[in-house]
């Protein structure tokens, strides 16, 4: 499930589609895209942080050259020996870097928390342990799920389309065995898109975009639930907000 790569290197651009424009956006591609092998998926992750939530907040600065998460992530509600993935998310000026590595979930778990050894001692295991040590008080600070649906190009295996639904969050709970609930970040009828490109975007694909007036949107999951944990909106409310705006103005100009 998932990218069988430990490291990964790619660009990611997100878009939030309301449910006309997600609509218009499928006539528009069909026949372009391919459901993957692991077309429906439910993901869930947690994500690690200090006390004050260092990593969250300097991710939220929007520094220009380099940021960086570390989570641990399953596909499906795990159980003990369900295969999870300990991940290092870093971008790196507009490119984003993945390293993981892949074990039992009990055993992941302990690992990240500081509470045992990895499945075995590698490169990526080492940088995971020197982030652990790195940030003081690193510790599982908010759990994140959601309803994926993936595709890839028919014409590229390496050009990925993903729609994800039913964000949820909680701060509480953190273990991925007891399922998904919490607080929704999207209502039902907005979907988080994201494109992953190893390169520059097919021009079709940019054509498609402009004549939707489908633009980029600056979100992130683990930042918009640390907004709304620290009482604040997400973002996606104001994006919307602004469209409704630009047609406001379109019907009066």
């Amino acid at each position: 499930m998932g990218s069988k790569n430990l490291f990964l290197k790619r660009y990611e651009v997100k878009y939030i589609l309301d449910a006309e424009k997600y609509r218009a956006f499928m006539e528009k591609t069909e026949g372009r895209f391919l459901k993957d092998k692991y077309f429906e998926s439910n993901i869930s992750n947690i994500y690690f942080d200090t006390p004050s939530f260092v990593l969250i907040r300097r991710s939220m600065d929007k520094p220009v050259v380099y940021k960086e998460k570390l989570r641990l992530r399953t596909y499906f509600t795990p159980d003990d020996d369900t295969k999870a993935y300990c991940e290092i998310k870093k971008k790196y000026k507009g490119i984003v870097y993945k390293r993981r590595i892949g074990m039992r979930y009990d055993t992941a778990l302990k690992f990240m928390k500081k509470e045992g050894p990895p499945k075995k001692d590698c490169q990526i295991s080492r940088e995971i342990e020197w982030m652990l040590k790195y940030y003081e008080g690193l510790a599982p600070a908010m759990y994140i799920s959601y309803d994926r649906q993936s595709y890839t190009s028919a014409d590229d295996d390496e050009l990925r389309l993903t729609f994800d639904r039913n964000i949820t969050w909680r701060d509480y709970d953190l273990d991925q065995r007891l399922g998904s609930y919490g607080n929704k970040i999207l209502p039902d009828d907005v979907v988080l898109m994201e494109l992953k490109i190893p390169g520059a975007m097919p021009v079709w694909f940019a054509k498609i975009l402009d004549e939707l007036e489908i633009y980029p949107a600056s979100f992130s999951k683990y930042g918009n639930a640390y907004r709304m944990k620290m009482g604040h909106e997400p973002r996606y409310k104001a994006y919307l907000r602004s469209k409704t705006d630009k047609k406001t103005q379109d019907k009066q100009d």
